[in-house]
């Protein structure tokens, strides 16, 4: 009687320990990556948005609402990339954890300097986003904010394991100052050379790593390339001897590759999160885009 009591007991104290774990919903595969350096098997992390998934148009399913409905804390972007289908989402969910302004909101996008905010809104100028360009992760040196705002806030709602929490910033940080000096020299032999992109997406991370990417397949953000928009791109492309474009896995290869038929381009698939190309990890995603660009353009030569 009294082993089976123990038993009992024991199994008592792994539901509790179980049921412990925050439950964490992310809106994007980069904030679940970053979410799970953070919290590791602390938390049962539910990512929305599939890493094939365009950000902006992400397919809202009625489970989605169960999830946010039965989460601690949701990890959202904060600079309107989701706010078409996240909004309704948590109409749906009436989970007051998520309300703005309570420490289960983590906005990403604080404490982040965002480029492109808009002096005024006008549509004529395709998809803009008024509170600035959201795809800031792309820059690797914006993941190490991102990571300790969430290592805050999971500190905030589950404070019992906050050392665990801090242990784990400090893991991540170290691992990409490491991997961010390793970026630097692959790229530095390429560096300042245009890379053409289908979409106003990576910014950020030309930026970061000194690569300008002003030429795009798309006329506006979120117009379909014209024929003659096409014919411009490729004008310029033999003009100025552009090597390289890079498409994302939600956008038409085809085009880009009718583009590099006239041009000699190189044609390079960026993932536009981790879990696409077999990134699961940040880290792993930022170095497939790294690698890609030093392979793409070792072979346009």
């Amino acid at each position: 009687m009294k082993n089976f009591l123990r038993l009992l007991s024991l199994f008592a104290l792994l539901a509790v320990s179980a049921s412990a774990k925050l439950n964490i919903v992310a809106t994007t595969p980069d904030l679940g990556a970053l979410a799970h350096a953070v919290g590791g098997d602390l938390i049962d992390l539910t990512t929305l948005a599939k890493p094939t998934e365009d950000p902006h148009f992400v397919d809202a399913k009625p489970s989605f609402i169960v999830k946010l409905n039965h989460a601690d804390a949701l990890i959202e972007g904060g600079a309107e990339l989701e706010a078409g289908w996240l909004t309704p989402l948590l109409e749906g969910s009436r989970n007051p954890k998520l309300e703005a302004g309570k420490p289960g909101r983590v906005a990403a996008a604080e404490g982040v300097a965002l480029l492109e905010v808009p002096a005024a809104l006008d549509r004529s100028q395709g998809d803009i986003h008024a509170a600035g360009n959201p795809h800031f992760l792309t820059d690797p040196v914006n993941a190490r904010t991102v990571a300790a705002h969430i290592a805050r806030s999971f500190s905030e709602l589950d404070a019992a394991n906050a050392a665990a929490y801090a242990a784990n910033l400090t893991k991540f940080n170290a691992k990409l100052d490491a991997k961010l000096a390793e970026w630097q020299r692959l790229l530095a032999p390429f560096q300042g050379q245009p890379i053409v992109t289908y979409h106003n997406y990576w910014i950020y991370f030309a930026k970061r790593f000194g690569f300008p990417m002003e030429l795009y397949l798309e006329p506006k953000p979120g117009i379909p390339p014209s024929p003659a928009h096409l014919a411009e791109v490729i004008g310029k492309m033999k003009a100025a001897n552009l090597k390289l474009i890079a498409v994302q896995p939600y956008q038409n290869r085809k085009t880009a590759e009718t583009v590099a038929s006239h041009t000699g381009a190189v044609v390079i698939d960026w993932p536009s999160f981790p879990g696409g190309k077999g990134t699961e990890g940040y880290l792993e995603w930022i170095d497939h885009l790294v690698k890609s660009i030093a392979t793409g353009f070792a072979s346009a030569k």
